[in-house]
C-alpha cells in the first residue's frame, strides 16, 4: 500500500505505475474521497473539542445540555458518513501498484524484458536427448498417470531416486542459506485473509491463484513469502535489529486458473510444489534495498552455479512485474526439451508496501518510527528445477548424472534404470 501522502504529491506518477502495470485505479477519486474525508475529520474534531468543553462546565446551564445533545446526534451522523467515506476510501486504496524503479523498463509483457546476462552455455549433446517426461517416465522417479488419478489436472508423485533428488535440493539450499547467515523457517501454509492482503497477492489474485478452504479465513499459501513476511505483522522492530534474513521452506499451492493450455504436460506448471524463500525486512532505505535485492539475486545464482545449470538473469519490465513490486529479476534456467530457458526464480524489492499493510516498522536510533522495506527471492523450487537437472544431466544410455553437489545429500551419483 501506498502513503497517501505519497499520492497527493506524486499524482501522475501514481497513475502511470497503474497504467505501466496494467492495472486499472481511479486516482482521482481516492483524492477526492481522501479530500472529503480530511474534512469530514476536521468537522467531527471540532465537534468533540466543543462537548469537551461543554462537559467540562460545572454545573452546566441548559442551553449547554441542549447542546450537548445536538452535538450528540450530529457526531452520530457524521461518524457514520466518515466511516462510509473512509471504507470506499481504504477499499480502492488497495488497489493501487507500487511504483516502479526509474531503472524498471516500461512494457506491457515479457517483449520488453530486458537480458542483463547468461551464465554457463546452454547443453549441447552428441546423441539425442530427451525430454525429462520420458527420461523420468523410463527411470520411474514420477508417475504422471497416477498423479492426475489420484490429485487430479497436474497431479505428479515424485519416487525412488526422484523423490530423494527432490528433497536433497531442498536440504542442501536451506543448509547453504542458513550457513550464510539466514533464520531458517518452517513456515506454515494455511493462512489467513490478512497476509494475503498484506503480501499483495489479494485483492488482485482472490480468485484465479489461490485455493481457499472450507475453514472460515483459511487459505492455502502459494508461497512461504506471505506467512515469513507476516511473521512481524503488527510489531515495531529495533533498527539495530535490521536486517531480517529469513529462509522459508514450505509446501506451495496454486490454482493456475489463468494458465490452462500452459505447460499442461510434465512438472513445469503444477497446482502444488515445494519452495525455499528467501524474504529479508530491512530498514527504510533505497540505497540498502540495491545492495540486500543483489545479494539475494547472487544467493540465487551461485545455487544454480554449483548445480552446473546454465540460465539468464532478466529485468523484468513493469508489465511483468508483480502489484507490490519496485524492482524484479526473473532467472530462466536453461531446458533442452523447450529448447529455452525456462523461469525458475524471481527476486523482488517491494519497499515498504507489504509493510504498510502488514504494520511492520522499526524505531530509529532518534526514536523515529519508519515503515520497513521487504524483499523475497525463491531460492528454489521443486518439482521444476528437476526439468533442468534431469534433462541437462541425461546421459546417452538413459540415465542421470546428479550435480556434484548434491551427491553427498541423494547417497548416489547417477539414476539408472
Amino acid at each position: 500500500m501506498l502513503d497517501i501522502q505519497y499520492i497527493r504529491q506524486n499524482t501522475q506518477k501514481v497513475k502511470d505505475a497503474a497504467k505501466n502495470k496494467n492495472r486499472k485505479v481511479d486516482v482521482d477519486q481516492i483524492l477526492k474521497l481522501d479530500a472529503n474525508r480530511r474534512e469530514i475529520i476536521s468537522a467531527v474534531q471540532k465537534l468533540r473539542e466543543e462537548r469537551n468543553v461543554i462537559s467540562n462546565k460545572r454545573p452546566p446551564c441548559s442551553d449547554d445540555i441542549e447542546r450537548g445533545k445536538k452535538i450528540k446526534n450530529e457526531l452520530k451522523t457524521v461518524e457514520k458518513n466518515l466511516k462510509e467515506v473512509e471504507d470506499e476510501f481504504n477499499k480502492l486504496m488497495l488497489y493501487v501498484p507500487n511504483v516502479p524503479l526509474d531503472d524498471v523498463p516500461i512494457g506491457k509483457d515479457s517483449t520488453s524484458n530486458v537480458e542483463l546476462k547468461k551464465w554457463g552455455t546452454p547443453t549441447e549433446f552428441d546423441f539425442e536427448p530427451k525430454d525429462h517426461i520420458e527420461l523420468g517416465t523410463n527411470l520411474d522417479i514420477f508417475d504422471l498417470d497416477r498423479g492426475s488419478k489420484i490429485s487430479g489436472f497436474r497431479g505428479y508423485f515424485l519416487k525412488n531416486q526422484g523423490a530423494i533428488l527432490h528433497m536433497a535440493m531442498m536440504f542442501y539450499t536451506m543448509k547453504k542459506l542458513t550457513e550464510k547467515g539466514f533464520t531458517p523457517f518452517i513456515a506454515p501454509t494455511v493462512v489467513k485473509t490478512f497476509t494475503l492482503f498484506g503480501s499483495g497477492h489479494f485483492p488482485w489474485g482472490s480468485e484465479q491463484d489461490v485455493y481457499s478452504l472450507n475453514d472460515e479465513d483459511s487459505y492455502l499459501a502459494g508461497t512461504a513469502e506471505i506467512p515469513v513476511t507476516a511473521y512481524h505483522s503488527g510489531e515495531t522492530l529495533n533498527e539495530s535489529d535490521l536486517p531480517k534474513k529469513y529462509v522459508g521452506f514450505s509446501p506451495c499451492y496454486r490454482r493456475e486458473a489463468g494458465a490452462y493450455g500452459k505447460d499442461t504436460k510434465g512438472l513445469y506448471r503444477v497446482h502444488e510444489f515445494w519452495k525455499i524463500e528467501q524474504v529479508v525486512i530491512g530498514k527504510n532505505d533505497l540505497d540498502e534495498a540495491i545492495q540486500i535485492h543483489e545479494e539475494l539475486q547472487k544467493n540465487a545464482e551461485e545455487i544454480l552455479q554449483e548445480l552446473n545449470l546454465p540460465y539468464r538473469q532478466l529485468l523484468m519490465c513493469t508489465g511483468e512485474m508483480g502489484e507490490p513490486q519496485h524492482k524484479k529479476y526473473d532467472i530462466e534456467t536453461w531446458m533442452p526439451s523447450r529448447n529455452a530457458y525456462g523461469e525458475t526464480h524471481s527476486n523482488s524489492i517491494m519497499g515498504e508496501f507489504q509493510a504498510r499493510r502488514l504494520e511492520i516498522k522499526y524505531k530509529t536510533k532518534d526514536n523515529k518510527v519508519n515503515y520497513c522495506f521487504t524483499y523475497n527471492n525463491t531460492a528454489i523450487a521443486s518439482p521444476r528445477i528437476l526439468i533442468a537437472i534431469i534433462e541437462n544431466f541425461q546421459q546417452k544410455d538413459g540415465s542421470i548424472k546428479i550435480p556434484e553437489v548434491l551427491v553427498p545429500f541423494t547417497g548416489f551419483d547417477v539414476i539408472k534404470k
